[in-house]
């Protein structure tokens, strides 16, 4: 990938939509240098539940309406194996080469030959109707069309959040990942942005473009860093202990009186993870929150092993992530993930911190950099 950024591209700002099977992960960074590569701060970094699997399920769906859901079910039931293989036709007949492009473009899938097994489970009526088919089923360009559409707009949706948080210009937006070689999404990206962002780039194989260059730190964020692998950073004892900001409620006996604010509240320092303890790189810790629309998480450390307050001695700001949460009306019943992992970049620390919506999904993401840990 880093052969995509040259040396006239330092100092802009390029995206990176990783389309795996299960999310779609965006992060946005600045070119600082290319020889050797070196990338600034994250602008943003989000991601959804928006892969290419999620296009399996509406195709299952549809064999749902034409064969009957129960079928469907005790077939995934009974044959799992057989029914996997069928998903795995529909795979490479369908979904691999739809580029929406050709509208004559429709696929024959027989049922009698995929999935013999299916075969018991439809009820009389369906069954006369397909067996005047010969069990053969007419997958059309529309329907197609409807498997991919909705998770599609989806990850447009995605994009579009993504470029109105960094709040300047996105020079170039490079697609990688196993979903992102379908040439129907590339195509309806492209047309979307094309006047947002200046050059919108498929690398040859998107998905070992996600293990090299540029994309370790701009795709998929939260995983494993291959960078760290090279470097031979595989874990680190931990010198400082790393926690949040909380609000709890106040407690009489146990909390200092003084600490209690007006409507009975108390704010505590909340350990993620403590000193001394040995963190796998990517490694996550994480606790749950229920948060209003808005919420800052503010990140602290400490070199004490037990720190009660976020005012205590020696203990340090790190960062504050903010996120914002969409369905107001749902007050204190929208769940949050917060939590870090450690990681390294050159010859600097990282810090990722993430709140992940477990409602839908959607996660938020922010790096800090430091010169230990």
């Amino acid at each position: 990938m880093d052969n995509e950024l040259q040396e006239d591209d330092i100092g802009i700002t390029f995206m990176v939509v990783d389309g795996g099977g299960g999310t779609v992960d965006l992060t946005t960074r600045k070119l600082v240098g290319i020889n050797p590569l070196q990338l600034g701060e994250v602008k943003g970094c989000t991601g959804n539940f928006c892969g290419s699997t999620f296009v399996d399920k509406i195709f299952i769906n549809f064999l749902r309406e034409r064969l009957g859901t129960r079928a469907i079910d005790l077939y995934m039931e009974n044959y799992y194996d057989q029914f996997q293989f069928l998903v795995r036709e529909y795979c490479k007949n369908v979904k691999v080469p739809f580029t929406g492009d050709n509208r004559e473009f429709n696929y024959e899938l027989d049922i009698e030959e995929h999935a013999p097994a299916l075969l018991q489970y439809v009820d009389e009526e369906i069954r006369e109707m397909m067996e005047e088919n010969e069990w053969m089923i007419n997958i059309k360009y529309n329907d197609i069309k409807l498997m991919f559409d909705p998770i599609i707009e989806r990850i447009l949706h995605l994009i579009h959040k993504q470029l109105d948080v960094i709040q300047e210009t996105c020079s170039k937006m490079f697609l990688v990942g196993g979903f992102c070689e379908n040439k129907y999404l590339q195509n309806r990206i492209k047309k979307e942005f094309q006047d947002t962002v200046k050059l919108i780039e498929v690398p040859a194989q998107p998905i070992a473009a996600i293990s090299r260059g540029a994309v370790v730190y701009g795709s998929n964020i939260l995983e494993y860093k291959e960078s760290d692998k090279e470097n031979g950073i595989f874990s680190i004892f931990l010198k400082y202990t790393y926690g949040v900001k909380l609000c709890f409620d106040w407690k009489e006996g146990i909390d200092s009186s003084y600490r209690k604010t007006t409507d009975g509240k108390i704010f505590k320092f909340s350990p993620l993870v403590k000193r001394g303890t040995k963190v796998e790189v990517g490694q996550e810790f994480s606790l749950d929150h229920h948060s209003h629309s808005q919420f800052n998480f503010q990140l602290y450390r400490t070199p004490e092993y037990n720190a009660e307050y976020c005012d205590a001695p020696e203990m340090e700001l790190v960062g504050t992530m903010q996120i914002n949460l969409p369905d107001a009306h749902l007050g204190l019943n929208r769940p949050l993930a917060f939590g870090i992992s450690f990681g390294h970049f050159g010859h600097q620390m990282e810090i990722t911190a993430f709140a992940r919506n477990l409602l839908t999904g959607q996660t938020y993401v922010t790096i800090f950099g430091l010169n230990d840990v």
